[in-house]
């Protein structure tokens, strides 16, 4: 369905190239002053432009229906539209004989009895996230924790490596000034170069932290912390996996190794337990799925972009034969490059729905 949540309901609407794209936030908490130019910041860090990225371009500009009054939030049902200008919707003619290897054409029409609209990807789009990151911006002003997110890596190269790289090039004698915040796209050029020129594409991992996060928060088993950040961020396309503090690496870890020691004590030798937490973070801020006091950490791998340049082989269910496809259209080589803010969206959204369960 395209409903999450209990108390803080987040219910998306709308096709890629259809009239308009859009949100609707229930349980929204009253009293919170929010206006359209709150978004800015968070829909601009998911735009596109920068190398790598779709040159799809949009004014994204939110459009606030309902749930805000005298510049705050009622506690009514908050609706925000997105309105889709900039389509070329005739780049998507090919795919309903001819799916794409790796999208949802194909899948999409078997759920929905080819009665889906394909331009764009319909309803499976990217441009799907646009109204989830506007849902991030009031979720992150319900909690009282701070979220960010980064790129780590990008087609197997990791940020340290990519900016060991970029500083080289950027101060070859130090004579050049280096930028104080490179962004993604410049801090990966050359990997981000090759994949443009071959026309394919590349994927990688966002690395995100929550701060400040209260001990107690979740349940155990189906709606342990990390199920339910799992299953909203599962729900971003292009994600392939997740990983929570020491990940996939604690398979080859002894427990003395894995395991978060407690560290904080009073005087007299009694717990205090308000003040209680893991001296590290193997288990990424979450032991028997309830917040333990210490950040939240955890990973996440997008796949390379589907749609590439590249000519593949995929089945023709016009003619009954495999054939060749060289996909038109406007796409990035690194959907990752415009995912951290989603990924932060996602999360608050997780976190502001269990605090409004508290």
């Amino acid at each position: 369905m395209n409903t999450f949540g209990r108390k803080f309901r987040v219910s998306i609407f709308g096709e890629s190239h259809g009239e308009a794209i859009g949100v609707v936030l229930d349980g929204v908490q009253p009293g919170i002053p929010l206006s359209e130019e709150d978004f800015a910041g968070d829909i601009s860090r998911r735009k596109s432009g920068p190398k790598g990225t779709t040159p799809r371009t949009e004014d994204d500009a939110p459009e606030i229906l309902s749930g805000v009054y005298n510049g705050f939030t009622t506690g009514a049902p908050l609706s925000i539209i997105f309105r889709n200008r900039n389509t070329r919707s005739g780049d998507y003619k090919l795919f309903g004989d001819m799916p794409r290897p790796g999208h949802a054409d194909y899948t999409a029409s078997i759920k929905w009895l080819d009665f889906n609209d394909p331009r764009g990807g319909g309803h499976f789009s990217g441009r799907l996230t646009l109204p989830i990151v506007a849902a991030g911006v009031v979720a992150k002003k319900m909690i009282g924790y701070k979220v960010s997110a980064e790129l780590v890596e990008v087609g197997g190269v990791s940020r340290e490596d990519a900016l060991a790289s970029y500083r080289e090039e950027a101060l070859p004698d130090g004579g050049i000034e280096e930028k104080d915040t490179p962004g993604a796209s410049e801090i990966w050029k050359d990997v981000l170069d090759e994949a443009i020129r071959e026309k394919d594409s590349v994927g990688g991992i966002v690395e995100c932290r929550v701060t400040n996060v209260p001990a107690g928060l979740g349940e155990p088993f189906f709606d342990s912390v990390e199920s339910l950040i799992s299953h909203a961020i599962f729900a971003i396309p292009g994600v392939r996996g997740i990983e929570f503090g020491d990940g996939f690496r604690a398979a080859a870890m002894k427990g003395s190794e894995h395991n978060d020691p407690f560290d904080t004590a009073d005087s007299s030798g009694l717990k205090l337990h308000i003040n209680v937490h893991p001296s590290k973070n193997g288990a990424g801020g979450v032991n028997g799925g309830i917040t333990n006091g210490n950040p939240i950490v955890f990973r996440t791998a997008f796949k390379p972009t589907s749609s590439i340049g590249k000519a593949q082989e995929t089945f023709n269910f016009a003619t009954g034969e495999i054939c060749t496809l060289q996909i038109p259209g406007r796409h990035d080589a690194c959907i990752a490059l415009r995912t951290p803010v989603i990924v932060e969206a996602m999360t608050a959204i997780v976190l502001a729905d269990l605090t409004r369960m508290l």
